[in-house]
């Protein structure tokens, strides 16, 4: 099998057609909004980001990580910022060139896998802003290992992640809305499912999904340095999944001390 950073960007590249929530460009409104300071924008599926999180976002060096598809990277360029957009997708970041030029506003995109920003110079960026995706990723901690070090002194992350206990259950009885427990966490499409249910995922071109222990999620941050400065949940529109588990999503702000 090719590696899952490859299936995943394919994967990407294939959910800009089937119009994802995360790949559809944001409207005139909401950058005339950014411009004035107020982000109508997603950290996490459902709530947009709390206000005093980004208000200093401004004149600022931003990291957009895992962030492509037309949104966040472009409120901020509308803000004045100095942004990059990094992800693993070419048509996400297609939609982010897309978007800027339609508005007249300015970015750098960047292809390359959020494990590996060796890119990057130390301390480069004021922010970092990444919105939920380290559920596509495998070792989470190198993740924000990475981010600590590109992050000038006093910067902020501002990331989310999946709640582990959505792995539990068999995702086509969610989708039915059912709950059956199937699967043991920390849950990965790689080591979880059998041949058969990888050969399908490859075939209809799935993204591949690990869940991250809550140690290594919360705990992984501090580990590497983080100061935990707020937190927040987020639910997943599935009403009886809501009424199980109604923190489905976690949005997190560190500061680099």
């Amino acid at each position: 099998m090719k590696s899952y950073q490859t299936r995943n960007s394919k994967a990407w590249d294939k959910e800009v057609q089937n119009k994802n929530f995360w790949t559809i460009p944001i409207k005139l409104e909401t950058i005339e909004k950014a411009k004035n300071g107020e982000f109508d924008i997603y950290l996490t599926p459902n709530k947009y980001v709390k206000q005093d999180w980004v208000k200093d976002f401004r004149n600022k060096k931003i990291l957009a990580l895992a962030c492509a598809g037309g949104q966040q990277a472009i409120a901020f360029s509308a803000a004045q910022n100095d942004v990059t957009v990094f992800d693993i997708s070419e048509k996400q970041l297609e939609q982010d060139v897309k978007t800027a030029n339609k508005f007249d506003l300015n970015i750098t995109t960047i292809k390359g896998d959020m494990q590996n920003l060796s890119i990057f110079d130390d301390n480069s960026f004021d922010y970092i802003f990444n919105p939920t995706s380290t559920c596509f990723i495998e070792d989470v901690e190198k993740v924000y290992q990475e981010c600590f070090r590109v992050l000038k002194k006093g910067g902020e992350f501002l990331t989310s992640a999946t709640n582990p206990a959505l792995y539990l259950f068999e995702e086509k009885t969610v989708l039915k809305n059912k709950l059956k427990i199937k699967y043991t966490i920390p849950y990965s499409d790689i080591k979880s499912l059998g041949k058969k249910e990888i050969d399908k995922m490859i075939k209809e071109q799935d993204t591949f999904e690990f869940s991250h222990t809550i140690d290594k999620l919360i705990g992984g941050l501090t580990r590497k340095g983080f100061a935990i400065l707020d937190f927040y949940t987020d639910y997943s529109r599935n009403e009886l999944l809501d009424s199980f588990i109604h923190d489905c999503y976690f949005a997190i702000r560190c500061k680099k001390n």
